[in-house]
């Protein structure tokens, strides 16, 4: 394990053990075209993200899940995006245990009766109308960016409510993976591995007890599940970023090792300008990561001690998470630039994580509007809907 590897661990106490980490890391590179092709993370692939803990991490240990901490979380997914974003984030959907954690708790023990390991993954815009007749919810339609479906077992669609007073609020619809069709249609610039695929649904009565409001309470009461939700779901993405941009910086150092240029120039680690550039993206990407953390430890630790977060402290997540992405895109870019013409070939990893970093930052998350919201915020006025 090299340098910037233990000091992306340390501190986190649900790693799972080193060597199994480490063959799943260099298993998962040894892959990555495999499935830029395919389009989606191989099975076996999820059965071992399993196997380490990706999937029970944040499940309540009621139900013989970890139920670690949002920071521990985070680790693990930045971890697993050094060596594929994609891969990466896929794993981020072991947030499912803080999702479903709104679900009923009786529909909760049914979900778990088997074990914690429930792969989940689930398409909410736009959300589509669903009539309530006997038996639940009929659910049709079509939505996008089904993140890693094609390896789920349980799967969410967002629908809209009618009833006789008109439409309730925005409800996720859960149902077992073969009641619903994967339409393959990811072709995109980056994250091609992750299967991002439009899920379709035909007239599946899902029972009224197996939805659930986006973002609405939790049925579970434990400082995790009192953890910002909306904020957790940005962090869980942008953190792959960060670990893209680990890796990238990495690539770069490796490149310089033992390796003369072909014009007879200096070896790139001997240029000044390679050295100046790598140290400002070195100092860039650790500061972000640094507030990132912090701010994620500063909502934690006001959680722990049974209070809840200031409006403040969850805008910092929110901002603190976007600045981090836009970050990671801009140091991964960077470390491409430096290394001059071997970074552009596709055999080069530089040039899938450019592609894939810049991916995160368009993500709706990770927007403008973030800025906007809390730069209100610092004003005295209020964000938007949705924010905190």
């Amino acid at each position: 394990m090299n340098a910037s590897l233990k000091e992306r661990t340390s501190g986190a106490t649900m790693a799972p053990p080193a060597i199994e980490m480490d063959q799943l890391l260099r298993d998962i590179r040894s892959r990555r075209k495999e499935f830029e092709a395919q389009r989606f993370i191989s099975q076996d692939i999820i059965d071992r993200f399993k196997k380490i803990g990706v999937y029970r991490a944040l499940v309540s240990k009621r139900f013989g899940g970890d139920e670690r901490s949002p920071a521990e979380f985070c680790r693990l997914i930045e971890t697993i995006a050094t060596a594929d974003g994609s891969a990466g984030w896929v794993a981020s959907f072991g947030i499912g245990g803080v999702y479903l954690a709104a679900l009923p708790l009786t529909t909760l023990e049914k979900l778990y009766a088997n074990g914690p390991d429930v792969v989940f993954a689930g398409g909410i815009f736009p959300p589509q109308p669903a009539e309530l007749v006997e038996g639940g919810y009929k659910v049709s339609g079509r939505w996008s960016w089904g993140s890693g479906s094609m390896g789920a077992e349980v799967v969410g669609a967002g629908i809209l409510p009618k009833n006789a007073e008109g439409s309730g609020l925005p409800r996720m619809a859960v149902m077992p993976r073969e009641k619903v069709q994967i339409a393959p249609n990811w072709d995109v610039m980056g994250l091609l591995g992750t299967g991002s695929h439009d899920i379709v649904v035909k007239d599946v009565v899902v029972p009224e007890e197996w939805t659930f409001v986006r973002g609405g309470a939790p049925s579970l009461d434990s400082p995790l599940y009192r953890y910002p939700t909306l904020s957790f779901a940005a962090q869980v993405l942008t953190v792959v970023g960060l670990g893209i941009a680990r890796a990238a910086i990495d690539e770069v150092l490796g490149m310089a090792v033992g390796r003369a240029s072909v014009t007879g120039a200096p070896n790139l680690g001997e240029r000044v300008y390679v050295q100046l550039e790598m140290a400002k993206i070195e100092a860039e990407l650790r500061a972000a990561r640094s507030w990132f953390y912090g701010a994620i430890d500063d909502v934690w630790q006001v959680l722990l001690a049974g209070g809840l977060p200031s409006d403040e402290q969850v805008s910092m997540l929110r901002l603190s998470t976007t600045h981090a992405s836009r970050v990671a895109a801009d140091v991964t870019r960077r470390a491409q630039m430096v290394s001059g013409g071997s970074g552009v070939y596709e055999s080069s990893p530089l040039a899938a994580q450019v592609r894939d970093a810049q991916m995160i930052t368009q993500h709706a998350f990770m927007g403008d509007i973030t800025y906007q919201n809390a730069g209100a915020m610092m004003f005295g006025h209020k964000p938007l809907p949705g924010y905190l």
